[in-house]
């Protein structure tokens, strides 16, 4: 009697697995301060830089509060109190600025919100504004399969949000000791700093814009839950 309930033990825990990896895709961060630097780039910008973040998802496949989710996006803005990844300040409270795919219905959008509020703790917590916009987000295609570690990957978000990021290379070391100072503001399944060739916001909520460009502000990574 004891192998038939072992088996059903096994299946139990096997059917929990799948359950919990429910929903996966591709992510995109940027940050207004290096996260991949020296020690000596990263003390110039604290304080002055690195409050601000665009956080991007993109789902591949699963379902979120029971809603399939299936090739759409969510993006969110945010606008911190200090320096994000600084263990001496506290960035909170921080203000964000959603915005969700227009191909999503009324309960699709909730459900992208919800994942992204899930995945960031208190960062997404305060919306200040929400905006339903055409999101187009790719990531490098490598051998005809996508693959994140080229690290080049494109966002867009209607007129509102632009990002696009590369790889990272010799040229891009100006200290000679750099490395992730930062890690990702989510947990990631895989992740790896890449450069932000673009990052931009345009809209109201957050009472400032920007348009960066250049900096190795940026992680492209994947994630399932």
């Amino acid at each position: 009697m004891r192998k038939p309930v072992l088996f059903a033990i096994v299946l139990f825990s096997l059917a929990l697995s799948v359950q919990a990896q429910q929903i996966s895709g591709d992510y995109i961060e940027t940050r207004n301060a290096d996260i991949w630097t020296g020690a000596c780039v990263a003390n110039g910008e604290l304080n002055l830089a690195g409050d601000q973040a665009i956080l991007a998802w993109r789902v591949n496949q699963g379902q979120y509060d029971g809603v399939a989710l299936d090739g759409l996006s969510v993006v969110g803005v945010i606008k911190a109190a200090a320096t994000l990844g600084d263990q001496y300040n506290n960035p909170y409270p921080a203000q964000a600025v959603m915005v969700v795919d227009s191909k999503a219905s009324a309960a699709q959008q909730k459900a992208l919100v919800h994942l992204a509020q899930s995945m960031t703790g208190e960062l997404l917590k305060n919306i200040v504004d929400l905006k339903v916009a055409a999101i187009d987000m790719r990531v490098a295609t490598m051998d005809g399969h996508q693959s994140m570690h080229s690290a080049s990957t494109s966002l867009r978000a209607g007129a509102i949000v632009g990002v696009e990021t590369r790889l990272i290379n010799a040229n891009d070391h100006l200290c000679g000791n750099e490395n992730v100072y930062y890690s990702p503001l989510v947990k990631l399944a895989h992740s790896m700093p890449a450069v932000a060739e673009l990052d931009e916001y345009e809209g109201p909520g957050l009472g400032v814009s920007w348009s960066l460009r250049g900096k190795r502000s940026a992680f492209v990574g994947s994630f399932a839950l």
